[in-house]
C-alpha cells in the first residue's frame, strides 16, 4: 500500500488498512508507517501459477480481496475485488482526500470495484 494525500502526494502515517476475503473474513489489518507504506507485505493465498499458463483450465488464476483504508479526517477508500496474482507483488496506491476538501460531507467514502480480467 502507498497511502498519501490526493493532491500533494504527501505520505500518510497511521492509515488503517484492512484486507478481507470476498466473504468478509479478515486476512490482515495494518497501519501505514511514516512513508505511507506497510512495514512488511501482506501475503495472500493465490492459486498455483500453473493455472495461468494454459487456457481453459477452469481455474481463475488470481485471488480476489477487498481493501479498506481509513484515516481520521480523510475520505474512506474501499476497493472491492482487488486481484492478486501468483508470483507478483501487488502495490495499491491510496489517494486519500482530506475531508476539508469536501465541505459538508463528513462521512463520505469512495468505493472502487475492479472488474474481472479477460483472461
Amino acid at each position: 500500500m502507498q497511502a498519501y494525500t490526493s493532491n500533494a502526494r504527501i505520505p500518510l502515517q497511521g492509515a488503517a488498512i484492512t484486507i478481507t476475503r470476498p466473504d468478509g473474513s479478515a486476512i490482515a489489518m495494518r497501519l501505514t508507517n511514516r512513508s505511507g507504506t506497510l512495514d512488511t507485505p501482506i501475503e495472500i493465498s493465490v492459486p498455483d501459477r500453473s493455472a495461468s499458463q494454459s487456457p481453459n483450465t477452469g481455474i481463475i488464476p488470481f485471488s480476489d480481496v477487498n481493501l479498506y483504508a481509513r484515516l481520521e479526517n480523510f475520505e474512506t477508500i474501499e476497493i472491492e475485488n482487488l486481484q492478486v496474482f501468483p508470483g507478483t507483488l501487488t502495490v495499491q496506491d491510496l489517494a486519500m482526500i482530506p475531508l476539508s476538501e469536501l465541505p459538508g460531507v463528513w462521512n463520505k467514502g469512495k468505493t472502487f470495484d475492479t472488474p474481472p480480467q479477460n483472461l
